[in-house]
């Protein structure tokens, strides 16, 4: 039994590793371009939920005490908060959007990896990565007017 018990730890530690893991290299990724969460906020936001998760496995797994569920949800709704403190409006302009939507998918990823979607964790956080890096010029211009939208779809038909 103590046997089992200490190999339910190693995977569960195991799923947090991977999450810290995971949130570390979204991190990277934006303190690469210099951008206020970076490394630690990830690992911080990706470990926190898949502890959270874990957590809500371990003590409210089978034993119909509660509802897992709920925590999850408590997850997404914390992390928009978090997030929202990132979204800066100046003006017209808003900032930081893309950095509070690491932040929530940071969550999600620790979420997967908490509840030992391994795969699903890992495939995510690479799609991630990959919307993350898609250069500015193959964006449409945030400064184009009603007209330049209408000539480029002229061009396009």
């Amino acid at each position: 039994m103590a046997a089992l018990a200490h190999d339910l730890q190693l995977e569960l530690a195991l799923r947090l590793l991977v999450a810290f893991v995971i949130g570390a290299f979204i991190g990277i990724e934006r303190e690469r371009r210099a951008k206020a969460a970076g490394l630690r906020t990830h690992m911080l936001v990706a470990g926190g939920a898949a502890i959270f998760t874990v957590a809500s496995l371990t003590l409210f797994g089978d034993s119909g005490t509660g509802d897992r569920g709920r925590v999850a949800a408590q997850i997404v709704t914390g992390v928009g908060f978090l997030g929202a403190g990132s979204i800066i409006r100046s003006g017209a302009s808003v900032s930081g959007l893309t950095t509070a939507a690491t932040i929530w998918v940071a969550a999600g990823l620790g979420m997967l990896a908490g509840g030992g979607a391994y795969l699903l964790a890992v495939f995510s956080a690479a799609l991630t990565i990959i919307a993350l890096r898609i250069p500015h010029k193959w964006l449409r211009t945030r400064h184009a007017t009603s007209t330049d939208l209408d000539e480029e779809s002229e061009r396009d038909e």
